[in-house]
């Protein structure tokens, strides 16, 4: 009976080292050391624009989003700021944005419609921002034409 206990023992011993190990391993994890990636830098991509923008006219602007990886809760946002001649800047067809005004971006392929309320020279700046504090910044200058 001794050696039946004896040789049940050993037998046991390496699932005991197995799960001393396991919960080792387990309880040594810190999830402060875990590093999950979330914030991925981005790039935007603008298809050509005209040169030249008459008073009245409008200028569809196509903007492509691409990440360097892919996290589905970053959120990207927009803002604009024209610094020469006049004109509104719009997501579609919702209303003009405000300068310096922060607004969600729905889609990361979409676009602008910039229109010339000037006879002169227009230029702005369009800021894309994420909400992990990426940037990119874009500049737009149209000649006005008659």
């Amino acid at each position: 009976m001794i050696t039946f206990f004896n040789k049940f023992r050993i037998g046991l011993l390496p699932m005991y080292v197995l799960l001393a190990i396991l919960i080792s391993s387990v309880t040594s994890c810190n999830k402060d050391e875990l590093e999950i990636q979330n914030d991925f830098p981005f790039e935007v991509k603008v298809m050509p624009v005209p040169e030249e923008i008459a008073n009245g006219n409008i200028v569809e602007i196509r903007l492509t989003i691409e990440p360097t990886g892919n996290y589905s809760n970053t959120q990207y946002f927009i803002r604009y700021f024209q610094f020469g001649g006049q004109g509104t800047l719009q997501y579609y067809d919702e209303p003009p944005y405000l300068p310096n005004d922060l607004y969600p971006l729905q889609a990361k392929q979409f676009r602008l419609y910039y229109t010339s309320h000037s006879t002169v020279s227009q230029s702005f700046e369009v800021w894309i921002l994420d909400n992990f504090g990426n940037e990119k910044q874009l500049s737009f200058e149209f000649n006005s034409s008659n």
